[in-house]
C-alpha cells in the first residue's frame, strides 16, 4: 500500500519541488543580450524599490551614477560589471531573480520589481518573483576586492583536465555535489548537473575518490560539451532580443525535469531522488547500472517496500 501511495504520489509532482536557478548558460545569455545595449554605455540612474537588495555600504550605490561600463563578466553564478573609476556592481540573481530589458523610464513593476538601471537606450529592471528577498547586489572597488565574491570554484568552460580531477578530488564529495558547490566548480547548478552526468554516464552519488582516471576524462568533456551546447544553443535562439524567459527547465533537456520520461538513450524512465534542497534525476539504466538511488525521507518511511532496482520497480507497478 505505501508503494503504490509513492508511485502516485511521485507521479503527479507531490514529492519534489524544482528552483530554476540561472546557470551559467543562463548568465552567459544575459551577458551576450547586455552587451549590446550597455556596453561603454554611462548608467544615468539607479532607482531602488527594495531596501534590502544592496548589501553593501561603501562605496554607496550612488557612487556608480554618472559611470560608463567598462566590460562585463561573469563570475560564477554572478553578473559583474565594471563601471571606470575602478566600481565594480555584483549581481547575484540567486533563485528567482531575473533581468528585463525595457523602454527607458519603465517604472519598477510592484510586488515583483527590486531597482531599475537607467541608460541612454532603456532601462533594466531587476525583477524577484516570490516573497523572499534572496537577490543581492554589491558595489566594489577595485579588482582586488571582486575576490571576496569569488566562492573560488574553478570555471568549467576553462579549466584543464588536470586541474577539473584535482578541484573534483580535493573533497570526498558525490559528483551531483561536487558540480554544484561553488566552492568547487563555479556557475553550475541542478539542472545542468543532471544533463552533465547522464552526458557522461555517471552516477550522482558517485564519490569522487572513486572516479577512475577514464571517468575523470569522460566528466571533464560531458561538463564542456553541456555548458558550452546549451549557451550557443539558447544566444541562437533568443538572437538580437532580450531573453524574457530564463529558467532551469528547457524543452530539450534530457534528465532534467524530465521524471518519468524515456531515457534519450536507452528509454528507461528517467528517476529522480530528494535530498536537503536538491533533486537529482538520473537514467538508472545508464548511469546506476539498474540501481534505483534512495530518497532518503522515502526509503526511511517505505523501508521493505522501497524498491532496490529497476527491474523491481517496473515488477512492483505491474501488480499494481
Amino acid at each position: 500500500m505505501a508503494f503504490v501511495c509513492f508511485v502516485a504520489m511521485a507521479s503527479q509532482g507531490f514529492l519534489y519541488f524544482r528552483t530554476p536557478v540561472p546557470e551559467l548558460p543562463d548568465i552567459e545569455l544575459y551577458l551576450y543580450a547586455l552587451r549590446p545595449r550597455i556596453l561603454g554605455e554611462t548608467l544615468e540612474a539607479v532607482r531602488l524599490a527594495s531596501p534590502f537588495l544592496v548589501r553593501s555600504f561603501e562605496p554607496p550605490i550612488a557612487a556608480v551614477v554618472g559611470r560608463r561600463v567598462l566590460t562585463l563578466r561573469r563570475l560564477g553564478k554572478r553578473i559583474v560589471w565594471e563601471l571606470d573609476g575602478g566600481l565594480f556592481l555584483i549581481f547575484h540573481l540567486m533563485i528567482a531573480g531575473r533581468l528585463r530589458w525595457k523602454p527607458k523610464g519603465t517604472a519598477v513593476p510592484g510586488k515583483v520589481g527590486l531597482a531599475a538601471f537607467d541608460f541612454p537606450g532603456g532601462t533594466l529592471l531587476l525583477t524577484e518573483a516570490g516573497s523572499k528577498r534572496r537577490a543581492s547586489l554589491y558595489v566594489a572597488h577595485g579588482e582586488a576586492s571582486l575576490v571576496a565574491h569569488d566562492p573560488g570554484g574553478v570555471e568549467p568552460l576553462d579549466v584543464s583536465r588536470e586541474a577539473f580531477a584535482a578541484a573534483l578530488r580535493r573533497e570526498n564529495h558525490t559528483l551531483k555535489r561536487a558540480l554544484t558547490d561553488p566552492h568547487v566548480i563555479g556557475g553550475i547548478g541542478n539542472a545542468y548537473s543532471d544533463e552533465i552526468l547522464l552526458d557522461a554516464q555517471l552516477s550522482p552519488m558517485k564519490l569522487a575518490s572513486h572516479l577512475t582516471d577514464d571517468d575523470v576524462v569522460r566528466l571533464h568533456a560531458s561538463t564542456v560539451r553541456v555548458l558550452s551546447g546549451w549557451r550557443d544553443r539558447l544566444i541562437d535562439e533568443t538572437g538580437d532580443l532580450f531573453p524574457e524567459k530564463v529558467t532551469a527547465f528547457r524543452e530539450g533537456m534530457l534528465a532534467h525535469g524530465r521524471f518519468g520520461k524515456p531515457c534519450p538513450r536507452c528509454g528507461t524512465p528517467i528517476q529522480r531522488i530528494r535530498y536537503a534542497s536538491n533533486e537529482a534525476n538520473y537514467c538508472p539504466r545508464c548511469q546506476t547500472g539498474g540501481k534505483l538511488l534512495a530518497d532518503r525521507s522515502l526509503s526511511r518511511l517505505l523501508k521493505d517496500d522501497w524498491p532496490r532496482t529497476l527491474d523491481e520497480l517496473e515488477r512492483r507497478k505491474g501488480k499494481n
